[in-house]
């Protein structure tokens, strides 16, 4: 029997599973776990990429120990970040998109080229944080003079394993700098901010071959197999682990939830762009979607207030709540906060008084910027829906999930599975 092995980093922790088809449907089973979040440097919050590595090593070997035919292994993670190369290695540091770094950078852009002009070409959202104002504030800052390479997270950790340098299209996307008709980076937009041009090499499509695990990283982890492209950005494999019948909105719930709809054709209008809607790479077909604020709002508040208990107590004192003040979950104030807490004390009318309260309004806020995202998608789709699928780890709130139904008005079907690592495994099992 062939095994596959999906390696599925998110924000705050990774998974290593083992995946393998069996009387027709894919199984599973997770052989290794591992936290991750960023550190602060001068200031900046950013990624130790050289431990995110060990990880990685440390969960394929992990992954031999138990399964020795493992026939490829693909690699998600979140999307937007990347790490600079030259013949050196990594260019230090590799900033996360939560660093707060590129308000100089945006200007310049937009004066360079008019966002308009940059949504018409790249279908893509404005978020402070996409690559392209990243990449523009590396060159401000003068990182890029001496950069060979750029390569998003996944791609750097196939490349640390291979020793294969390959762009990942739905991940290449996210950066706002791949042309929604040519589907390859846009070479006018490049050359318009003066980027180098030699830092955007082919970009791969989903089930593409980086290569074998070099002979010293085999040794390593104790086996041998190959390297091959997922949907690298974790969105995109949640969506294509999503047994949906027909097609519906989604919402893949994690440190971000991401509400859309899978499109043939890219929706660039002045609708689209005004509701800051998104036209991300999918395998095959463009997911018209929008970011809202997610599970980092919730991990943050129960990092900062109750860090002893489990969800599954919060979720019952936040049942217990009366409290109906919600907030702006998608307004700056809750990006990055020094406090969670405060945050919602500052934005809220009156005051919650217990750990209950603030949970509750944390999960109206979320269900209410649902319902705003989905009466969006709504009149610019000029579809009608009956359903909403909800993955990932938020699936698994079954108050958020309740009261999602009740605001938005439409059925949810809430999936509590590993979404990407299944949508990782289809990709790998259907090459």
């Amino acid at each position: 029997m062939n095994y596959y092995l999906a390696i599925d980093i998110g924000a705050s922790s990774g998974r290593h599973i083992v995946g393998w088809k069996e009387n027709n449907e894919i199984k599973t089973e997770e052989v290794y776990r591992f936290k991750n979040g960023v550190s602060e440097r001068d200031g900046l919050l950013v990624w130790d990429t050289d431990a995110l590595f060990e990880s990685v090593k440390r969960g394929i070997r992990s992954a031999f120990e138990k399964y020795k035919n493992i026939k490829s292994l693909a690699i998600d993670t979140w999307a937007v970040d990347y790490v600079l190369l030259n013949k050196d290695g990594a260019i230090a540091p590799c900033y996360s998109y939560r660093a707060s770094r590129t308000e100089a950078a945006i200007d310049e852009v937009h004066r360079l080229i008019p966002f308009e002009e940059l949504y018409a070409e790249t279908g893509i959202q404005f978020q402070p944080f996409n690559t392209v104002y990243q990449l523009f504030d590396d060159k401000i800052r003068g990182r890029l003079e001496y950069a060979t390479d750029f390569l998003m997270i996944p791609e750097h950790l196939n490349y640390l394993l291979t020793g294969v340098k390959l762009h990942e299209y739905t991940n290449a996307t996210t950066t706002g700098l791949v042309n929604v008709r040519t589907h390859e980076y846009d070479r006018e937009l490049i050359e318009k901010l003066a980027l180098p041009a030699n830092l955007f090499g082919k970009i791969g499509r989903a089930g593409t071959l980086v290569g074998a695990l070099k002979k010293e990283i085999a040794e390593e982890v104790g086996g041998q197999t190959e390297v091959v492209l997922c949907a690298s950005h974790d969105t995109a494999s949640a969506v294509e682990g999503i047994p949906m019948t027909g097609n519906h909105p989604y919402i893949s719930s994690g440190t971000w939830s991401l509400l859309g709809l899978k499109v043939e054709e890219a929706i660039t209008d002045e609708k689209s762009r005004r509701a800051n809607y998104s036209n991300e790479g999918g395998v095959g077909y463009f997911r018209y979607q929008k970011n809202i604020a997610g599970m980092w709002i919730v991990n943050r508040l129960k990092e900062e207030i109750c860090p002893e208990k489990p969800f599954s107590q919060i979720v019952c004192e936040a049942r217990r709540s009366n409290f109906n003040g919600s907030v702006d979950v998608n307004g700056s104030a809750f990006l990055a906060p020094e406090s969670m807490k405060r945050a919602f004390d500052d934005a809220l009318s009156a005051t919650p008084l217990t750990i209950g309260d603030y949970f509750r309004s944390a999960f109206l806020s979320l269900a209410n910027g649902y319902a705003n995202a989905l009466e969006e998608l709504k009149a610019n789709s000029g579809k009608s829906f009956d359903r909403l699928y909800i993955v990932g780890g938020g699936a698994k709130n079954t108050l958020l999930n309740e009261l999602t139904e009740q605001i938005c008005k439409i059925k949810v079907c809430a999936l509590p599975i590993e979404a990407t690592a299944m949508g990782n495994l289809k990709i790998q099992i259907g090459r």
